[in-house]
């Protein structure tokens, strides 16, 4: 049996990589709500990663999301690095993060410090800012 690490890097206590099953699976096939902004963070970029424009929808704020998302067709994610992960209260949160990508063979690094909220229970990306 053969473990498809989640695509967002996440690494166990002995830094082994985290199935997709055991990391950002529930959320983004079982609709579970992640318990934190980190981890939605972390489920977007996956969601990224393997075209699920459901996940990205669904977990975007009402107030922010757009009508509908198009991902760039040949983007290959190459990687994700958490750089930061701020509690400001009980429904606040930042994480400021670095995902790199190639696109037409050239390398981008987008590096973001996103804002989330949490309501009715679940964690919602509302915006960021591009460092």
């Amino acid at each position: 049996m053969t473990m498809n690490p989640c695509p967002c890097g996440r690494v166990d206590a002995r830094g082994r990589p985290v199935s997709l099953e055991r990391c950002c699976g529930p959320f983004l096939d079982a609709g579970e709500p992640a318990p934190d902004a980190e981890r939605l963070m972390r489920s977007r970029y996956s969601a990224f990663v393997l075209g699920r424009t459901d996940h990205l929808l669904a977990t975007w704020h009402p107030d922010t999301r757009p009508d509908r998302l198009t991902l760039e067709p040949g983007t290959k994610w190459l990687g994700l690095t958490v750089k930061d992960f701020q509690v400001q209260d009980a429904d606040h949160a930042t994480v400021a993060f670095v995902a790199r990508s190639r696109v037409g063979g050239r390398g981008n690094r987008l590096h973001e410090t996103s804002r989330f909220v949490r309501e009715g229970g679940r964690w919602y990306y509302v915006d960021g800012v591009f460092a």
